[in-house]
């Protein structure tokens, strides 16, 4: 009876992909997408997801997503519904290529997932993602139904357990959201990020929700009375138009909080309106466009510096518009953004948009050949570590960018951020290799200038010049950082080589056991955790023979026998008196009781009650980083299997370093009263504090030791009530 009620379930389902398929209406491609359909039931058949329903639901809704939310065509949704058939059943591509073609066949074979990596260091998530990139520049649909496929993971993730929930929402907010950026699929990656942040910092995105809603409610009567003229002027200049609303995204609301410190009742253009209009025959589309901005800034005053012209020079992913923020009713900033009809399709579907309008869209695809050649460039590198590999490519899904020019007016778009290094590459590889210096706007100044949007730039090169080792703490693209260590991968490795030989030389001569206890804690004495940097640094003379060879013999044979068996003997009492926390998969939280190798990461600096996310490195020390930094998102991202926990609750009265910084008026006695708020009222001791003033205006920071971040939280909130100050704010790293 079940079985029966799945099955109908199912027909409901595939029924329902049938009528989306708006670009397979013919008979023939019909009957292809039934066959797929066919053939993936059966392949899958009795299989079930955690939520409890049959498994083939989800390809249909992979397919569904592919042909109705991004526009792909026959092909994609075949390959959406065959898309995990050689990965959990024992068909093989081959037996897709027989049925279904060898084009269909090498999309699902980008689509299956490796099964396992030779090296035990290697992440397999990493491994996995390079799989995919490498069909990227044959074939962009096995990137547009991977994000297809990942879009529907997320929306039902709420099955999954607590550990595989913050994986999988790290590795989204790390690559999958820039990567649909990228694509130009706006609508995906907001709801990509919205997810995340749903599964990464639940309480804070049920808050901003919670909020979002009342303002639309509350703000309804604005909206109305701002577009009520704008109507007017629009319908009696005979324009064909919508006019909504578009509220922010819970993600872009939380990012300007965490980013600028704010409040969220300090966000001023929470309110959005798009205009979307069909242009008029034998007008250009463009001085349209700057006609309906017309309209609007005859009606409200505009904010200059909030004007963005993306339909002159558009984004790198294809995005084309015209904002404007302007001063609406009751003192209000709202923005609009203005597109054509066409203009907004592209911008909801990105460059699966762009094949429809490919007749006239020649300088925006070139936008997407200039980003597939770097990658090409990218993949023709030798690449033997994934996660490398994976750092590298998200170096090219940058979100924010600026355009710049060469002296001739060409126009260059580099991520936000870039230098004049970054530009010479950018240029050729040749210039950056020789590149000594620039002139930005005809000044002088140095390649690792950071660059604007509208600068010119000329870069200066000499034969004599080589790439330097510095550069590489100063680049920001994909293709100046893997130009750079390509130039001295070989230097390195022939270092690594010489200080293995020297290494192994030391270790004989002196009659010292030649195994890696003995390169262990010989790495340990020198404070390395990398054993080719400690090799490199030995080829290249830095820890001399007479240096090596006095570690070694210190830490003789004995003393390794000793170390082991006390490292041993404290393993098995741990294991004695403690119960095995790791292989719970579902457990939610996490103190310092648990665990003896537990380091706090120094670059997001946790304290407990932060939402946080535990990582087992490859020396097997617990890693803890906030899930707000940088680096944790790339550690869920690349080795999600070691991931511990997502909560932490320490039950022992133990301190922590935190930092805070305060700014506000000056007057005489405010730094006794921020003293006194801290050591006397809250009993915190102070481990520092620094205070400057000009012009009547302090700023300062304090470090101070606090038991968790619900003490913090009300330590700040009395130091906000103390008069003249103005901000005070946590600072998550600490140097």
């Amino acid at each position: 009876m079940a079985e029966m009620e799945d099955d109908i379930i199912v027909r409901q389902h595939f029924d329902d992909l049938l009528a989306s398929c708006k670009r397979s209406l013919s008979e023939e491609n019909k009957a292809l997408i039934k066959k797929a359909f066919e053939f993936a039931n059966e392949a899958h058949k009795g299989v079930k997801r955690k939520s409890g329903e049959p498994y083939i639901l989800h390809p249909i809704a992979v397919a569904k997503i592919a042909t109705s939310e991004i526009g792909l065509g026959t092909k994609s949704v075949i390959s959406s519904l065959l898309h995990d058939v050689v990965e959990d059943t024992d068909y093989t591509v081959e037996d897709i290529s027989s049925l279904f073609g060898p084009k269909v066949a090498s999309i699902v074979d980008g689509l299956t997932k490796i099964s396992e990596v030779s090296e035990e260091t290697t992440s397999l998530q990493a491994e996995n993602f390079r799989k995919i990139v490498l069909t990227l520049s044959d074939d962009l649909r096995v990137i547009l139904i991977k994000l297809a496929d990942r879009l529907h993971n997320m929306r039902t993730l709420s099955s999954m357990p607590v550990r595989k929930q913050v994986k999988i929402a790290g590795e989204t907010l790390y690559i999958y959201a820039p990567l649909a950026h990228r694509m130009g699929l706006h609508t995906i990656k907001s709801e990509l990020e919205d997810l995340s942040l749903k599964y990464e910092h639940p309480s804070e995105y049920a808050a901003i929700q919670r909020k979002l809603d009342d303002f639309e409610i509350e703000n309804q009567e604005l909206f109305n009375s701002f577009i009520e003229p704008i109507n007017t002027s629009l319908e009696n200049s005979g324009y064909d138009y919508t006019i909504t609303a578009r509220k922010k995204s819970v993600f872009s609301v939380w990012s300007k909080m965490q980013r600028k410190r704010i409040q969220f009742d300090e966000i001023y253009d929470l309110l959005a309106v798009r205009i979307v209009f069909e242009i008029k025959e034998n007008q250009p589309e463009k001085s349209q466009c700057w006609n309906v901005y017309s309209i609007i800034t005859d009606k409200y005053r505009p904010k200059p510096e909030r004007i963005r012209d993306w339909i002159s020079i558009p984004k790198a992913n294809g995005y084309e518009a015209l904002h404007v923020t302007v001063m609406g009713p009751h003192g209000r900033w709202i923005e609009v953004q203005i597109r054509t009809k066409r203009m907004h399709e592209i911008a909801e579907k990105g460059f699966a948009a762009h094949w429809k309008y490919k007749t006239d869209t020649e300088s925006r695809e070139g936008e997407l050949d200039k980003w597939l050649a770097n990658i090409r460039e990218m993949l023709e590198e030798p690449q033997p570590d994934a996660l490398e590999f994976l750092d590298d490519f998200k170096l090219n899904l940058f979100t924010k960018e600026i355009t710049v020019f060469t002296p001739k007016g060409d126009i260059r778009t580099l991520p936000k951020g870039a230098t004049a290094l970054d530009f010479a590459f950018a240029i050729h590889t040749q210039i950056g290799n020789k590149c000594i210096g620039a002139k930005v706007n005809k000044q002088l100044v140095s390649i690792s200038s950071k660059l604007r949007s509208g600068d010119q730039v000329e870069i200066i090169t000499s034969e004599s010049q080589e790439p330097q080792r510095d550069w590489i703490n100063f680049v920001g693209t994909a293709k100046a950082k893997n130009n750079i260590k390509s130039h001295f991968k070989g230097e390195r490795k022939e270092m690594v080589v010489a200080g293995m030989q020297i290494f192994s030389d030391v270790v004989v001569e002196n009659n010292i056991a030649p195994n890696s206890q003995t390169l262990k804690i010989a790495m340990e004495h020198f404070d390395y955790e990398n054993k080719d940097d400690f090799y490199r640094t030995i080829g290249r003379g830095k820890i001399t023979i007479e240096a090596l060879r006095q570690a070694l013999i210190k830490t003789n044979t004995s003393k390794f026998i000793n170390y082991w068996n006390l490292r041993f003997w404290d393993r098995s009492s741990d294991t004695q008196k403690k119960p095995k926390t790791t292989k719970d998969n579902n457990k939610s939280e996490f103190d310092l009781e648990d665990y003896d190798d537990f380091v706090i990461s120094k670059c997001c600096n946790p304290i407990p009650g932060d939402d946080v996310v535990a990582v087992k490195n490859e020396n097997g020390t617990i890693v803890v980083h906030s899930r707000m930094c940088p680096n944790g998102l790339r550690l869920m991202a690349s080795y999600g299997d070691k991931i511990l926990a997502s909560k932490w609750v320490s039950r022992k009265l133990m301190s922590f370093i935190a930092e805070i910084k305060i700014s506000g008026m000056d007057r005489m006695g405010i730094t006794n009263d921020i003293t006194r708020i801290i050591s006397k009222e809250h009993m915190v001791n102070i481990k520092s504090m620094r205070f400057d003033s000009e012009n009547g205006i302090f700023d300062g920071d304090v470090q101070f030791y606090i038991h968790n971040v619900e003490d913090l939280e009300t330590l700040i909130v009395k130091l906000r009530k103390i008069k003249g100050i103005e901000t005070v704010h946590r600072v998550d790293c600490l140097d």
